[in-house]
């Protein structure tokens, strides 16, 4: 339908499909025109193929506002940007404080040998309508040198593992904490359509207090998106997972049970969603831990990681198999909760959220709004 034959012209172009997803150059090719049956029945069929190769690469969703995402290049990084200091080591990046066009950002700093980790990560921030209070704000993302980096917004007060580290919060800052972080996973978790635009589902699968940042405001944003999966939305089975091969995801002890066993479904989404609810689970626990009016009668504890008391700092597969899988045990939830007026609420909340069950935890949006209904007053 949007070939014109015209005896005159010589060639005539093949127009692009109203989605490309970044695949223009599979359509670039100039198709000429010749006015014989045998020649029209072969530029069909060519024309048939080349939307067949198109549906098997491309998902039929809107490419991203380009003034939701700054694309940054070699050059302009190379002009712009200045690395100041190391702020943090993980096992793909480092990550450093610097600037960029005069304003503080964080820059992830991959090696040229994980090139395909920063890829992965980079087209997560990418992904359309990613812009929300509770993720990370993507920035951009270039080259200097050998080295491949993505621009983020500077969280000032560092990781959540940091700040809890550092920090007595009371129970405004606790629940302003809690609230923003499962905000911003709900919103992860959503499949969204807006003024023609689809923002996919994505499972963060590697939700720890390291991965998630503190900003100076005190809210959380979510980050380290090197572990996540997009979900597709479809009708009959609900979200699937396309993923090349099975391979273990996340922070050993965040991970839920069903993940540690390897008993995930990986014709579903929903599982690694539910994942993510019981690290969720997890994290709103550290923090409460450390909130000083929960712990009126005695003094408030040191930041532990979840079940570092009874299996150590680093707890293996086997030792976490045996007391999360086997044993069904979770971490110890402090009787003098049930002496606040919101007490057997937060108990409840973190029970619902890291349930055996995966179907029968919470949702990250349930998980959100229970947080939203809790009052100012402890």
């Amino acid at each position: 339908m949007n070939i014109t034959f015209n005896q005159q012209a010589k060639q005539a172009e093949y127009t692009k499909p109203p989605y490309s997803s970044g695949t223009s150059d599979l359509l670039s090719t100039n198709v000429l025109i010749i006015p014989a049956g045998a020649l029209i029945l072969f530029l069909s069929l060519v024309m048939a193929l080349k939307w067949k190769i198109l549906l098997q690469h491309c998902r039929p969703v809107t490419p991203p506002n380009p003034h939701d995402v700054l694309e940054v290049s070699s050059i302009d990084l190379d002009k712009h940007l200045e690395m100041q200091k190391v702020v943090a080591c993980g096992h793909f990046a480092s990550v450093w404080q610097g600037t960029f066009q005069g304003s503080s950002v964080a820059l992830k700093v991959f090696p040229t040998a994980l090139w395909q980790e920063y890829t992965k990560e980079k087209d997560v921030y990418k992904l359309p309508l990613m812009m929300h209070s509770g993720i990370v704000r993507f920035l951009g993302h270039g080259k200097i040198g050998n080295e491949f980096v993505i621009v983020l917004e500077l969280a000032t007060q560092g990781s959540l593992n940091a700040f809890l580290s550092k920090t007595e919060c009371d129970w405004g800052r606790t629940l302003k904490l809690a609230r923003t972080l499962s905000q911003g996973l709900a919103y992860l978790h959503t499949d969204l359509k807006m003024n023609g635009v689809y923002k996919p589902a994505v499972a963060h699968c590697d939700l720890s207090s390291s991965n998630v940042l503190v900003r100076a405001d005190g809210s959380c944003a979510l980050c380290d998106f090197g572990c996540s999966t997009v979900l597709q939305w479809q009708r009959v089975q609900g979200y699937s997972i396309i993923v090349e091969s099975r391979m273990q995801m996340g922070t050993l002890q965040y991970m839920s049970p069903e993940i540690l066993e390897g008993c995930v479904n990986l014709s579903s989404g929903r599982c690694l969603l539910q994942g993510d609810v019981y690290s969720l689970g997890l994290l709103l626990w550290e923090m409460l831990m450390l909130c000083s009016d929960l712990s009126t009668s005695s003094p408030v504890p040191e930041h532990v990681l979840p079940y570092e008391t009874e299996l150590g700092r680093n707890p293996s597969l086997e030792a976490l198999l045996t007391f999360v899988s086997e044993k069904r045990k979770r971490p110890i939830i402090p009787h003098l909760w049930a002496r606040v007026s919101q007490g057997l609420l937060l108990q409840e909340l973190l029970e619902d959220c890291w349930d055996h069950d995966a179907d029968a935890r919470l949702t990250a949006e349930c998980a959100a709004n229970r947080l939203a209904s809790l009052s100012l007053d402890v």
